[in-house]
């Protein structure tokens, strides 16, 4: 039974209004210091997994053709697009207090950037196929902790409009985990280690973008998550 999807999107549901009625009520000192520690978690979640590759030239050439692939077709800038219609839609329905806090064009890129770490972070992407392929649920509800605070601190900025991420969010985890498991006969321990293992390496780039310490484009990466489970296939086959 697939659980985890849910207990994610839960958790940015809550985090988003439990953030947006907190508020101003919310220290600055926490604002700054508590994404440092989200980046840190996601990290070390992040070497966990890397550390169970089995084909080491097959995490490295899925990463690398997966990010060129993702250059060329660009799409964080399309994810950012969609972030733009996005804001337009919730501000429909959710009145945001934006801006009194900040400008129309600081609320629209804090917007997309949670679109992207919720909606198409290699974390929930991954973690997604993952729990659908072998069940284990454990890197979703990892992300759900750090989504939980993560949305409450964006919520004391950007209001009500971020629990409304949590039902596109949703809806993607579950197409993603319902989709791995006809994925599943088709793969080999090995196969799934390869995944595991890019998957790890798109966490540690989401770590350094939420610390602010290097804005890696986690959204171009995706593709190498398509990538990592053909080429670790053709690399057992031929060595």
């Amino acid at each position: 039974m697939i659980i985890g999807p849910y207990i994610n999107g839960s958790a940015v549901l809550i985090g988003g209004i439990v953030g947006a009625l907190l508020s101003t009520r919310l220290p600055e000192r926490l604002r700054l210091s508590m994404p440092l520690i989200f980046g840190a978690a996601s990290m070390c979640m992040g070497v966990v997994l890397v550390v169970k590759v089995s084909h080491m030239p097959v995490m490295v050439l899925s990463v690398i053709l997966g990010a060129l692939l993702g250059e060329l077709c660009y799409l964080e800038k399309g994810i950012g697009k969609l972030g733009s219609k996005a804001r337009s839609f919730v501000e429909l329905f959710v009145k945001s207090d934006a801006s009194d806090q900040a400008s129309q064009e600081q609320f629209l890129q804090s917007y997309v950037a949670i679109i992207v770490l919720f909606c198409a972070s290699g974390t929930g992407i991954f973690g997604s196929m993952h729990e659908g392929m072998t069940g284990d649920t454990s890197v979703l509800i990892a992300k759900s902790f750090l989504d939980l605070f993560t949305a409450a601190i964006f919520a004391t900025t950007l209001g009500f409009a971020v629990a409304v991420v949590a039902v596109p969010q949703l809806i993607i985890q579950l197409l993603l985990a319902y989709g791995a498991i006809f994925i599943l006969p088709l793969t080999t321990p090995a196969m799934q280690a390869d995944f595991s293992a890019v998957g790890g390496v798109l966490m540690f780039a989401t770590g350094f973008r939420i610390c602010g310490i290097k804005i890696f484009p986690v959204a171009n990466m995706l593709p190498a998550l398509l990538l990592a489970m053909p080429i670790s296939s053709l690399w057992s086959s031929f060595f």
